[in-house]
């Protein structure tokens, strides 16, 4: 898994890189195809932008912005919405093809009555 950190109109300091990378590495709990992260800080008016881009197999995207005035509340709070957005695509694709074994009846059809 590839991390890459970058800022636009501010200087990243290395305290806030190595815990932008802690954050999202954890995000591989949450689905373990993810092949690139890109995390960017833009510095605004009064406020620090942090915009959280999460590439995984068969071209999924996962995108998080959030604007505040603290750089780690807002990539904190871009993690946790990855973490929702991660877990609900990971819910969708889990099983599809193979049922859940309570749902199975004695006479052996998937279908659920």
């Amino acid at each position: 898994m590839i991390v890459t950190i970058a800022g636009r109109h501010m200087d990243v300091t290395e305290a806030l890189k190595n815990f932008a990378e802690q954050k999202v590495s954890k995000l591989t709990k949450y689905y373990d195809r993810i092949q690139e992260i890109e995390v960017i800080f833009n510095a605004e008016k009064d406020n620090v932008g942090v915009e959280v881009i999460v590439n995984a197999e068969h071209n999924d995207v996962f995108i998080a912005h959030q604007s505040g005035a603290d750089a780690y509340a807002s990539l904190d709070a871009c993690c946790e919405k990855l973490e929702r957005q991660l877990s609900d695509h990971k819910k969708l694709h889990r099983n599809r093809k193979h049922p859940d074994m309570s749902q199975v009846r004695e006479g052996g059809s998937a279908t659920p009555s």
